[in-house]
């Protein structure tokens, strides 16, 4: 009885000793490999509740730091981004979000049909020559998780 006691014990404390270590070794990779999250946005009625929901997932996970983050807009959106339409709150978070160092990409097909150029979009955008959703799909390729809002 005695014995079985003690083996118990030594089973029990290896074990725990491996939870914690595995634990530990799951934060380091964590903090190593930081999630890669694409947001993807075409619909003009949409714009605030996107760039609202990119702000919450920085202030939730702490800060720009600990989140690599890419916004990829077409279509009917990309309007809104226009230097001479945008309104004054969609300017400042694309401006806080480029210096938070997010990517924020613009379909180049959709700019040729809205005839606009990189210049007269908001600063901070770059463009995605072959398109919007080839430009989502490379991202996701790179291990970006796809949200579209």
């Amino acid at each position: 009885m005695n014995r079985r006691n003690i083996l118990w014990s030594a089973v029990s404390a290896l074990g725990a000793a491996l939870g914690a270590s595995s634990a530990k070794a799951a934060t380091e990779a964590g903090a190593r490999n930081k999630l890669k999250v694409v947001y993807h946005l075409n619909d003009a009625e949409k714009v605030n509740f996107v760039l609202g929901n990119i702000q919450n997932h920085i202030d939730g996970v702490g800060g720009p730091d600990h989140v690599t983050l890419a916004l990829v807009i077409h279509g009917p959106a990309l309007k809104a981004f226009h230097s001479a339409q945008a309104n004054p709150d969609v300017s400042k978070r694309v401006g806080d979000f480029s210096k938070d160092g997010i990517e924020l990409a613009a379909c180049g097909n959709t700019m040729k049909a809205q005839n606009v150029t990189l210049k007269e979009l908001l600063p901070g955008f770059v463009s995605a020559e072959k398109g919007g959703v080839v430009r989502l799909a490379e991202l996701q390729s790179q291990g970006y998780l796809y949200l579209r809002p």
